[in-house]
């Protein structure tokens, strides 16, 4: 799979926030902050993750349909993918 730059994009605003809460945690802030901060990592990372399979199922399902195989097989696998990284 080739990942455009959209998703290297989005972790690379997640390398900063991750940063900035080391530097929360060295500064000692309070620690409602840092779980914000955390959360709003968390929820950066689900996106990439669904962004990620998204945009690989599409380019695997048109190169199945090419050829004329099962595409329903390859959905199933990315259901599986998306809650196993939940």
């Amino acid at each position: 799979m080739n990942y455009d730059d959209d998703v290297k994009k989005r972790l690379k605003r997640m390398e900063g926030q991750i940063r900035g809460v080391l530097r929360m945690m060295e500064e000692d802030q309070d620690c409602k902050d840092v779980v914000s901060q955390i959360s709003a990592v968390r929820s950066a990372a689900d996106k990439a993750i669904a962004y990620i399979v998204a945009v690989n199922l599409e380019q695997c399902i048109r190169e199945e349909q090419e050829s004329g195989g099962d595409t329903g097989k390859m959905v199933k696998q990315a259901v599986e993918l998306l809650v196993k990284s939940r």
